[in-house]
């Protein structure tokens, strides 16, 4: 993620994230560029789209200090906090024009990397980062950071009506970070099930739910209840609620099988999308 070669360590992002997150800040201000007017409603949000800029650009600043070590906390760690955190700091923060929170999504996005990258040539890539979803390795940091501006790019492509940049080869790098945050997320449930997710073309993982207890396997579990095989942009916004699995599994998005199928549509139900 860093300019130049270093080497990587344990823990460092996967080979190209660097370059998606500065494409996708790039591909978000370029979205931003035309739009005159800001005030318009995001579907399926309560923001508007100078709001959801302004939520992203402030989200990039918090991502690059605490990469850079700052102490800065945000939220209380769960989904209900973190919503109110974005809440309060809206508040204080008025800027709605399209123009300078371009650059600012840009710039933070630069920033986060630069300190990341300097994590790397320290040689202190296992540290942890105390972020608003938990402590998180350098690699699932920065996975971190993609998912979440591909899930407002996605927000704001919605509200000014243009193509969005979600695909395959991005979804692949935010699994670091949404498989960390499974088992964070989680919804109350006394569920007991093994499931396996395939992500079409990428990874394959288990799921299991042991009285609502979340694990998360780098394997298919054995004896699986039922596997989930899904197109990766809609693996993305289903894990991001940006869209159900009945809306996936009518435009054939979503397959399922195994000793008990029924359960597939309930999956994102178990978790409060981040």
């Amino acid at each position: 993620m860093e300019r130049g070669t270093r080497t990587r360590t344990q823990d460092s992002p996967p080979e190209g994230l660097g370059q998606a997150i500065r494409q996708t800040a790039g591909e978000i201000a370029a979205l931003l560029a035309g739009a005159t007017d800001t005030t318009g409603p995001v579907p399926g949000l309560e923001w508007t789209v100078g709001e959801t800029a302004a939520h992203l650009a402030l989200a990039n600043g918090l991502m690059a200090d605490i990469a850079s070590g700052q102490a800065r906390p945000y939220g209380d760690g769960t989904p209900q906090g973190l919503a109110a955190a974005n809440a309060q700091s809206l508040v204080a923060f008025p800027e709605r024009t399209a123009e300078p929170l371009a650059a600012m999504i840009v710039e933070q996005a630069d920033r986060f990397l630069d300190a990341a990258g300097q994590t790397v040539a320290d040689g202190t890539g296992t540290q942890t980062f105390l972020t608003p979803l938990g402590p998180m390795d350098h690699g699932t940091f920065a996975s971190y950071v993609l998912t979440h501006m591909l899930g407002h790019g996605y927000d704001l492509a919605r509200g000014l009506r243009r193509p969005h940049m979600i695909d395959a080869s991005r979804v692949e790098l935010c699994l670091p970070f949404l498989k960390t945050a499974m088992p964070r997320v989680s919804a109350a449930s006394t569920l007991t099930a093994r499931y396996t997710l395939r992500v079409r073309g990428g990874a394959t993982f288990g799921v299991t739910f042991t009285d609502g207890t979340v694990e998360v396997l780098p394997h298919a579990p054995e004896r699986s209840d039922c596997t989930i095989a899904t197109e990766p942009v809609a693996f993305l916004l289903m894990a991001l609620g940006r869209t159900g699995p009945w809306q996936a599994m009518a435009r054939g998005a979503v397959l399922a099988w195994g000793r008990k199928p029924w359960l597939a549509p309930r999956f994102p139900t178990l978790f409060h999308a981040p």
